[in-house]
C-alpha cells in the first residue's frame, strides 16, 4: 500500500514536499514514480526513481524545479517541488512497480490515493 501526503495550497514561487510511504512491502528493489492529473486532463508522468541505483528521470515541465528522492529507512519516496507555478496544480499520485522504468501509467502496478496540490497565482 502506498500513502501519499503533503499536498495543500501554496502560492506561486513557493516550495512543497510530497511524501509517499509504503507499507506491506519494501521498496528497495522497486521503481517509484510520481504522476499528476489536472482537472479535465489525463494523468501525466512527473518523475521516477529506481531505488536500487538512484537513477532518476523527469518530465521536461518539471526538470530543474522538482527533485525525487528515496529514504530506505523510512521506506518512503519524496517529491521536492520548488518554484511552483499555477500550472503545477493537480492531484499528485505516487506509483510503484517491480521493474517498469517507463512513463506510462499502465506500467505501474501499485498506486497511492493521490494528494491535491493547488498553486495560486
Amino acid at each position: 500500500q502506498l500513502q501519499a501526503s503533503g499536498g495543500g495550497l501554496v502560492q506561486a514561487g513557493d516550495s512543497q514536499r510530497l511524501s509517499c510511504a509504503a507499507s506491506g512491502r519494501r521498496l528497495g528493489t522497486y521503481v517509484t514514480a510520481w504522476f499528476r492529473q489536472a482537472p479535465g486532463k489525463e494523468r501525466e508522468f512527473v518523475a521516477r526513481i529506481q531505488w536500487s541505483t538512484g537513477i532518476t528521470s523527469y518530465a521536461n515541465s518539471v526538470a530543474g524545479r522538482f527533485t525525487i528522492s528515496r529514504d530506505f529507512a523510512r521506506n518512503t519516496v519524496y517529491l521536492q517541488m520548488n518554484s511552483l507555478k499555477p500550472e503545477d496544480t493537480a492531484v499528485y499520485y505516487c506509483a510503484a512497480d517491480h521493474s517498469y522504468t517507463g512513463r506510462s501509467t499502465g506500467g505501474y502496478d501499485y498506486w497511492g490515493q493521490g494528494t491535491q496540490v493547488t498553486v495560486s497565482s
